[in-house]
């Protein structure tokens, strides 16, 4: 058999064993699937109201809804990935990596898994929200197929680059809670960048901060994707972001998994 099939054959059956193990554990994925979804329901109906007031332009509710949801589709892919570093981590700990090393297997078929797992469970996650979304009144206004295409494409680009960094992040920790705990970042990102607010409403000294970090240009080009308001640079800031998010996570995971860490 040659290298290229075997690494597809055993990276097949690792995304089998990840997908599994989501089924057979799904409290995770739902405990971090919920931090979106209940931003989601109380910035819409506790804030929103107050929110939209902020905005100006005589913006309503509804207005705040479009404005939020993109965000809280990336900010669910930041959630989704934690779980990826958790899962990781236990591979790691628990010997089972140790073993996989004894066995005639492509050795990066183990990360190959990891990573296809995660994004498709990102993907799920983010169909969920945006249903949810939908159900409370999101619309998308005159985005075509193309658009919709384009969205959709940099969503998964995103939860690719975000699922190598997670990965690099689950390898390192000594143990599940620490690499939670590191992963965190993922999701407090979101917090501080567009997602809720325009950078404009935020303190000078702290637009830098909210502007430049790879959510910011995310937010901006799939807002402008799905509701037509202008991307600017930011149409190229954001994949170049998760090309050299997905380039550093992949790197760094290679090298921390093939030196035998841990």
């Amino acid at each position: 058999m040659s290298s290229l099939a075997l690494a597809a054959r055993n990276s097949s059956t690792m995304l089998r064993r990840n997908l599994l193990h989501a089924r057979r554990y799904p409290s995770l994925t739902l405990n971090l699937l919920l931090t979106p979804i209940m931003l989601l329901l109380l910035f819409v109906y506790v804030f929103g109201d107050t929110m939209s007031a902020g905005m100006g332009g005589g913006a309503d509710r509804s207005a705040y809804i479009a404005y939020l949801a993109p965000g809280l589709l990336l900010m669910t892919i930041g959630s989704t990935t934690v779980g990826t570093a958790v899962s990781v981590s236990n591979d790691m700990t628990e010997g089972i990596v140790a073993r996989f090393r004894t066995m005639p297997i492509h050795r990066g078929s183990v990360l190959t898994g990891h990573v296809v797992g995660s994004v498709l469970q990102s993907v799920a996650s983010v169909v969920l929200v945006g249903a949810v979304a939908a159900a409370i009144g999101f619309r998308s206004t005159d985005a075509t197929a193309l658009e919709w295409l384009a969205a959709f494409g940099l969503l998964a680009l995103f939860a690719t680059a975000l699922t190598w960094i997670a990965v690099g992040m689950g390898l390192v920790s000594p143990n599940a809670e620490a690499a939670g705990n590191n992963a965190l970042p993922l999701i407090f990102l979101p917090l501080i960048s567009s997602t809720f607010v325009p950078i404009d409403a935020m303190p000078g000294w702290f637009q830098p901060i909210a502007g430049y970090q790879p959510f910011t240009p995310a937010v901006e080009t799939l807002r402008g994707l799905l509701l037509g308001t202008e991307i600017g640079h930011n149409g190229w800031l954001a994949p170049a972001w998760c090309l050299a998010l997905c380039a550093l996570g992949y790197f760094w995971s290679r090298s921390v998994f093939d030196g035998g860490r841990k």
